[in-house]
């Protein structure tokens, strides 16, 4: 780890420490002049706070899951080449369900209207169905997804929070909609547990005020228009995105309110605590929250810098790194791009790409499965990482294309390194039946002031003209084309 960040973390959990220690001491002198708006602007809010980040989280894991499955080739190719085989999808579905843990997965098609579900093809979606208009709400829209809670169209009796994700193809067409469910149970679940945890009532209300899901041991009314000194406030807490306030209640006891709008669900989070509960753990809470500051602030410096430095790694690879084969992915070669144009113009020393493609690759796939698909994409990337230099970057720009990003090579030295992949490929590229797999190259080289699209274009015609003139081979850019 560098110094300055070791440093960094050094100073900033000393900071952390030393300035909730004084805190909590100084708020345990006065607390008994604060305890109001201690409760009201802090430990309430920050309740509120934590369960929204806990349900934030889970919805982030989900719209993860949503997005690999729209963006999964498979699931867009089979789409497109009309759906052929029904069960496909259908076992698709019933893997993600099973691997991820989801109440359900769907998949809508554009073009059937088919609602396909891990158990089959459920019903056809249509227009003049009112529980159908969801699918027409995001076939509309301009986000690539939405969020919604609605009742699961396999199990109507079941309510569940929905991530619906448009599927388009390249061209940007629209194909339709896939994603997950998750049971509103899981919520109802963590509101039952940070009430055991902090013995506060937490609570969800929607817009018209009806109380629509809260944890165990609740028996107050059906809405908060029936709760006795609550119901004043009523217009004040729907028309907020947040809000705190304290009430009377039946007993006499003040009690104090946090209210935050939920927009994924379109609901309020409501936390309630009565003062008497508070003036109970105020003690504890100050002993115990010392404790753990010392303790989190010891534990940070001993392997906060490993942990930052493991954290930042994982997430710059996931980042610019393709799952599958491990080479560099398509968001990464705009930096790697920008970067060796820089150093090529500052060093005055020429830069040249080399695009490729597997032949014939789909009929890989349609006659040996994806699997033997991907497992030709994983040894090419192999292959030709074996063979170019350390300076050189290659990149999955998508499906079965390639790119090798290559410095201080002009346009010959990038021709001798594709003929010598190709001839690499030819060696090891092999499918599952045995048969030789080859490879089309295009070679092109940077012209000073032109995009990474232009350079990208010309070598895609010279890979193009290789195609048409029989594949497997290189080409290299016509001088004076565009």
């Amino acid at each position: 780890m560098q110094p300055k960040k070791r440093l960094f973390i050094i100073v900033l959990t000393s900071l952390l420490a030393v300035g909730f220690v004084a805190t909590s001491l100084v708020s345990y002198f006065i607390a008994e002049d604060s305890l109001k708006s201690q409760i009201a602007d802090e430990s309430l809010p920050l309740t509120s706070d934590n369960i929204f980040s806990e349900i934030e989280r889970d919805l982030l894991r989900s719209i993860l899951i949503s997005s690999l499955m729209a963006h999964d080739t498979f699931v867009r190719d089979w789409a497109r080449n009309g759906e052929d085989d029904p069960q496909r999808i259908i076992r698709y579905l019933d893997q993600i369900q099973s691997k991820y843990d989801t109440t359900t997965a769907f998949f809508v098609s554009e073009a059937t209207r088919r609602y396909y579900h891990p158990d089959g093809v459920i019903k056809t979606v249509s227009r003049s169905e009112p529980a159908d208009a969801w699918f027409f709400r995001v076939r509309e829209m301009n986000e690539p997804f939405e969020i919604n809670i609605d009742h699961d169209t396999a199990d109507p009796s079941r309510l569940s929070i929905f991530v619906n994700y448009r599927v388009v193809d390249r061209d940007g067409e629209f194909l339709g909609t896939t994603g997950i469910g998750l049971a509103v149970d899981t919520v109802a679940g963590l509101i039952a547990n940070y009430q055991r945890r902090y013995g506060r009532e937490i609570y969800f209300v929607d817009r018209e005020g009806r109380v629509t899901m809260h944890g165990e041991g609740y028996v107050g009314p059906g809405s908060i228009q029936e709760q006795p000194g609550l119901a004043k406030y009523t217009t004040r807490i729907l028309t907020s995105p947040s809000t705190s306030l304290s009430y009377e209640n039946s007993n006499g006891r003040e009690v104090f309110v946090n209210t935050r709008l939920i927009p994924e669900f379109d609901w309020f989070l409501i936390v309630e605590q009565s003062r008497s509960a508070a003036d109970k753990r105020l003690m504890t809470t100050l002993v115990v929250n010392i404790l753990l500051a010392l303790g989190v602030a010891a534990l940070v410096i001993v392997i906060g810098g490993l942990t930052l430095r493991s954290y930042q790694g994982r997430l710059e690879s996931m980042a610019t790194t393709d799952k599958l084969t491990g080479a560099a992915n398509r968001q990464a070669f705009d930096l790697l791009f920008e970067q060796a144009r820089r150093v090529a113009r500052r060093r005055n020393e020429p830069l040249s790409l080399i695009t490729l493609d597997v032949d014939h690759f789909k009929q890989i796939n349609d006659q040996h499965g994806h699997q033997a698909g991907d497992e030709v994409l994983k040894t090419l990337v192999a292959t030709v990482q074996s063979e170019i230099r350390d300076s050189d970057t290659l990149c999955r720009w998508g499906g079965d294309e390639f790119l090798v990003l290559m410095q201080d090579a002009d346009l010959e030295r990038a021709r001798q390194t594709a003929d010598r992949l190709l001839e690499a490929t030819s060696r090891r590229l092999r499918t599952p039946g045995g048969e030789p797999v080859g490879i089309s190259e295009g070679v092109a080289q940077f012209r000073p002031g032109e995009s990474a699209d232009a350079l990208i274009q010309r070598a895609d015609l010279a890979l193009y003209r290789a195609k048409h003139e029989g594949r497997n081979r290189v080409a290299t850019e016509t001088v004076g084309s565009d």
